[in-house]
């Protein structure tokens, strides 16, 4: 047993360092390995005559990303004055003038109506500014800037006839309003009566804008009327 033993005791030895030797090997995951295939790549072997065939490949591929970056460097290099646009850029000036009556017509109806309960010679003043400029800016805007269509859908042309329909009614109502807002505020002296029946045509006229507006949204972001001068003849009257 002890010859066996002092035989055995060598040869157990030689694997248990066999396999620590591997072990090490795995648990670097082939570094060893990795760095000779890798060490090869340092070395450069230039062939002389594919060189001379193509002496600027290498190149010209290095500079490709170069003018690319110089691209997006000029695409932010705008000053202000570029990017605001003049009066004359627009190919009609009607959507620069109608958001006014869109928004002093609303205001001179919610006004009037809170005013039938407060009675407020401020808010009478606040509702014959804003039915005034209203009735101008809609008067402007349906007449001189109005912009003149050319080969519309058959069914752009029906939501078109529909906008002016409400734009007319938007003026008509406007000029109404005014004449009887002037009259409830400097000949009856804000009585309740003479308010309510101020703000009842001015609630016609904010509705008919409204409309009027609504059709001009579809003609523009459903029917493509508009953008870029598209449908549009070439004058700004």
């Amino acid at each position: 047993m002890t010859r066996k033993h002092s035989f055995f005791k060598p040869f157990i030895g030689l694997v248990a360092f066999s396999l620590l030797a591997a072990s090490s090997v795995l648990a670097h995951g082939g570094e060893k390995h990795d760095k000779k295939k890798a060490e090869p790549a340092k070395v450069v072997t230039i062939d002389t005559a594919a060189h001379a065939s193509h002496p600027a490949s290498d190149t010209i591929v290095a500079q490709q990303p170069v003018p690319a970056a110089s691209e997006h460097t000029e695409a932010h290099e705008h000053t202000p004055s570029e990017v605001h646009a003049s009066l004359s850029d627009f190919p009609n000036t009607h959507p620069l003038i109608v958001h006014f009556p869109i928004m002093l017509l609303m205001v001179a109806a919610a006004v009037l109506l809170v005013n039938i309960k407060f009675l407020r010679k401020e808010l009478d003043w606040v509702a014959t500014v804003a039915t005034l400029i209203g009735f101008g800016t809609a008067y402007l805007a349906a007449n001189y800037n109005h912009p003149h269509t050319s080969g519309l859908s058959a069914h752009a042309q029906l939501v078109l006839d529909q906008h002016d329909l409400y734009a007319e009614w938007t003026v008509y109502l406007g000029a109404v309003g005014v004449v009887v807002q002037l009259l409830s505020q400097f000949l009856f002296k804000g009585k309740r009566w003479s308010v309510a029946v101020a703000a009842l045509v001015l609630t016609g006229s904010a509705y008919a804008v409204s409309m009027a507006g609504h059709y001009g949204a579809q003609l523009v972001h459903i029917e493509g009327v508009g953008p870029q001068g598209k449908f549009l003849e070439e004058h700004h009257h």
